[in-house]
C-alpha cells in the first residue's frame, strides 16, 4: 500500500493534471477512451471531491483498494467514494463506462438520508444481478443520465439530478439486496455447520462452545438458528439427543437408565423428562407403544 505522501491525488479525472473541482461536475465516458491511452493500467489514486461509478458490461479487470487487489469479472458495478484509493487493471476487450460527479451533488441530493450516505461510504463491488435486480434495469436508467447529459433538453440540470437521484437508489436497492443475499448464504453455512457439529458432539457440551466452533456468539448462533428451523439452538441439541434415544430404545435392550448414560446425562431422570417434553410420552411407554 502507498504511503499518504506518494498517493497521487486527482482533483478532476485520472491524468487531468489540470482538472479542477467543481460542485456541479457530472461526466461520463466510456472506459477504454482515458484507460487505452494508459495501456488499460489505472495507478492506485485517489479523488478528494468526486463520486464514481464503474459499469462494466464485458471483459474483466483487477481492481485494486487499500488493502488488497480483486479479480473481478462482468457485469459488475463498482462504486468509489472520494478520498478512497483505488487503482484498476484491465482487460483489453474491456465494455462499460464510468459515471463521475462532485460529492457536493450527492450530498445535496441525499443530505436527509442517513441509510444511504451509510451505503455510500466505502467502496462497493456489486455483481449479484438477479430477475430482482437485473443488471439492464441499471443501464436503463444510465441511458437516462447520458440522454440529459449529451443533448440540450428545457430543464436539463433539473433532470439530470432526478436521473442520478434514481440511478443512485438503483445503486443503494442493489447493494442492500446483494447484502441479505450474501447474509442469507452465511446464515445457511452456520445453520448446516453447527447440524454436524451437533451429530459429532462429544456431550456434555454448551450453547457458547458450539458457538465458539463458528466463530459466532450464542446470540446470534440462536437467531440463525431461529431464523432457520423456527427453534433455538438447544432446542436443536435436544431434538438430536432425543432422536439418538429413540434409536437406543427401538433397537437395543439398554435400560432408560443405561440409554441415558450413553448419552452423557447427568441424571435419568433429566433425561426422561426431557424425553417426554420432546415425545409426548416416557421412554419405557415409547418403547411398549413401537413393540405393541
Amino acid at each position: 500500500m502507498q504511503s499518504p505522501k506518494n498517493v497521487i491525488n486527482f482533483d478532476g479525472l485520472y491524468g487531468d493534471t489540470q482538472g479542477k473541482y467543481s460542485a456541479e461536475y457530472v461526466f461520463l465516458e466510456l472506459i477504454a477512451t482515458r484507460s487505452q491511452s494508459f495501456d488499460w493500467n489505472i495507478k492506485p489514486h485517489i479523488h478528494s471531491h468526486l463520486f464514481q461509478v464503474f459499469i462494466i458490461k464485458k471483459g474483466s479487470l483487477t481492481f485494486q483498494d487499500e488493502i488488497q487487489k480483486h479479480l473481478i469479472e462482468a457485469p459488475c458495478v463498482i462504486l468509489i467514494p472520494p478520498t478512497l484509493l483505488h487503482g484498476l487493471v484491465y482487460s483489453p476487450d474491456i465494455d462499460g463506462c464510468i459515471l463521475t460527479l462532485s460529492d457536493s451533488i450527492i450530498e445535496d441530493i441525499f443530505k436527509t438520508s442517513s441509510l444511504i450516505w451509510k451505503t455510500f461510504e466505502q467502496i462497493r463491488i456489486l455483481s449479484h444481478f438477479d430477475e430482482v435486480f437485473p443488471f439492464e434495469k441499471l443501464l436503463n436508467v444510465l441511458k437516462n443520465i447520458e440522454d440529459e447529459l449529451f443533448n440540450d433538453y428545457a430543464e436539463r440540470f433539473l433532470m439530470l439530478r432526478s436521473c442520478i437521484t434514481q440511478f443512485f437508489i438503483c445503486l443503494h436497492r442493489l447493494t442492500k439486496h446483494e447484502e441479505a443475499e450474501q447474509s442469507g448464504s452465511a446464515m445457511m453455512t452456520h445453520f448446516r455447520k453447527f447440524q454436524q457439529n451437533i451429530k459429532n458432539a462429544e456431550y456434555p457440551k454448551s450453547i457458547p462452545a458450539f458457538a465458539d466452533e463458528l466463530n459466532i456468539t450464542p446470540v446470534h448462533l440462536n437467531r440463525i438458528c431461529k431464523a432457520v428451523s423456527g427453534k433455538s439452538a438447544i432446542e436443536l441439541v435436544h431434538q438430536n439427543l432425543i432422536s439418538e434415544a429413540q434409536k437406543y430404545l427401538l433397537h437395543t435392550s439398554y435400560s432408560v437408565s443405561e440409554i441415558s448414560f450413553l448419552l452423557k446425562f447427568e441424571y435419568p431422570n433429566y433425561f426422561a423428562k426431557l424425553f417426554k417434553k420432546y415425545v409426548g410420552m416416557s421412554p419405557n411407554e415409547f418403547r411398549r407403544f413401537d413393540r405393541k
